[in-house]
């Protein structure tokens, strides 16, 4: 297993920028999410990792070989692919086992290690069939499987789980995380699911038109964003700057930066009917337009003099017999406020 480390790394295609500069480290060991909108440069990145697309500068090391220069087949990486590009003709064994051929491991190893890699991902009973007999969760196993046999320094996954139903989606998160987890296999993942990043990474890394905007661990990215963009992207966020009325008293921490735009996260908020009477709160008032029952959980939209805040809450917190129309007071502890940079 190897460190990752990338240093000022740009490529254009053209006149497209699609990566400036960007710099972000991945210890060994850890789980990495890149997020991001379309045309970020998550995947590129990745794929600059893997060497399948070549940096114009900066500088790419994997433990302690610098390889901004060395082609894919040498850089010791595993690479897993959105579409899992398994062969159809071939059993999920000799998938699995395909890497291991093109590097003449014996025939006696190979075996050894297909079945290490089948048990891994809990295959052990699939060796013989076709990728066409198995299930998309089955699919994704199998070229999980693959990219880790021939155990590599790094592992790199590109939306590995953007074509699975949502309920599989969250069944495989676990089941990444325990795999990598097991081997402590520095792994890189790309996602555009901000979920998902919170879920299963020790660190993010939020780009944006080829930047890198802010890395760090899922907490204190989503806790202390470094501008609008992240705050709004990597969840949401309420803007508190055109709050008014009677009963708006928008308090901040002594310690928030000065000159930055307040805001405050929608699961933060208390809905009540009174003003509630503590201290150590914010408070203002708004007029609730639409709330949107989904089971446990809840969301309610409100207004304040033109300006909409969404509130997200278990349901059974909301008063009950609420209605649209009704005018309500919102609250959140002043240390939830936060301060945040511009766009």
């Amino acid at each position: 297993m190897a460190e990752v480390s990338v240093q000022n790394i740009t490529k254009s295609f053209g006149s497209l920028k699609a990566l400036n500069d960007v710099t972000m480290d991945f210890p060994d060991g850890g789980f990495f999410a890149l997020l991001g909108p379309s045309g970020s440069g998550k995947t590129t990145l990745l794929r600059t990792i893997a060497g399948f697309i070549f940096a114009d500068s900066g500088s790419i090391r994997i433990g302690d070989e610098f390889v901004e220069n060395t082609p894919v087949e040498k850089r010791d990486i595993g690479m897993m692919f959105q579409n899992y590009a398994l062969f159809p003709n071939m059993t999920v064994a000799d998938n699995i086992g395909f890497g291991l051929r093109v590097r003449k491991v014996g025939a006696t190893e190979e075996k050894r290690r297909i079945g290490e890699a089948l048990e891994l991902v809990q295959l052990g009973q699939h060796g013989d069939r076709k990728p066409h007999q198995l299930s998309g969760g089955q699919r994704q196993r199998v070229a999980l499987a693959r990219a880790i046999v021939t155990n590599p320094r790094v592992l790199l996954l590109d939306e590995p789980l953007s074509a699975l139903d949502k309920a599989l989606r969250v069944d495989m998160q676990f089941e990444l995380k325990r795999i990598q987890r097991e081997i402590g296999i520095t792994t890189v993942f790309v996602t555009h699911d901000q979920e998902e990043a919170l879920t299963l990474s020790d660190k993010i890394g939020i780009l944006r038109d080829g930047k890198m905007i802010q890395a760090g661990p899922p907490r204190e990215v989503y806790n202390n964003p470094v501008d609008l963009f992240t705050a709004a992207f990597l969840g949401e966020a309420n803007i508190l700057s055109d709050i008014s009325g009677d009963g708006a008293d928008i308090r901040t921490p002594a310690n928030l930066p000065a000159g930055g735009t307040l805001a405050v996260r929608p699961e933060n908020i208390t809905i009540s009917t009174s003003k509630p009477g503590e201290d150590a709160i914010s408070t203002c008032q708004a007029v609730l337009e639409r709330r949107v029952f989904a089971g446990a959980m809840a969301t309610c939209i409100l207004r304040n003099n033109g300006t909409d805040i969404k509130v997200i809450s278990r349901d059974q917190d909301i008063p009950p017999n609420i209605a649209e129309g009704d005018q309500l007071w919102l609250s959140w502890p002043v240390e939830k406020t936060l301060s945040i940079s511009g766009s």
